[in-house]
């Protein structure tokens, strides 16, 4: 493959990357919203729908963003031996570390979440109303 090619890769990967985080982020962020709304205090299934929902995405996500990573890096390996690499190439490289953000750190903050939301979904008080 030619230095092009790798780099059209990499930009393939890099939006998968960006793409893959997306869903998880969004569905995160509407059951906290929903959370403040009593989601915390809804009958018993509607509580594990919710936790079943989080979590099947959430492995979806850190799936798809496992190997979005993965494929990544794979592109770097190759470009780290093209003979003459072009400035872009070379920044391209330097970020091969900052993939493994991808692959390990941002699973691992999903997890703390998703903890979080567990904890707020079957062993949190009921929030007081407030205005009464």
């Amino acid at each position: 493959m030619t230095e092009i090619d790798l780099i059209s890769l990499w930009v393939k990967a890099r939006a998968h990357i960006i793409v893959s985080q997306a869903a998880p982020t969004f569905l995160l962020t509407a059951t906290v919203g929903f959370l403040a709304l009593g989601l915390g205090t809804a009958d018993l299934a509607v509580r594990i729908a919710a936790a079943g929902i989080l979590l099947a995405s959430g492995i979806f996500g850190a799936l798809a963003q496992i190997a979005a990573a993965n494929e990544g890096l794979a592109v770097i390996a190759d470009l780290r031996s093209v003979p003459t690499p072009s400035s872009l190439t070379r920044c391209i490289v330097s970020m091969a570390a900052w993939v493994n953000v991808v692959r390990y750190v941002t699973p691992a903050i999903f997890v703390i979440v998703y903890v979080a939301v567990l904890i707020s979904l079957f062993f949190s008080a009921p929030a007081p109303i407030m205005g009464r």
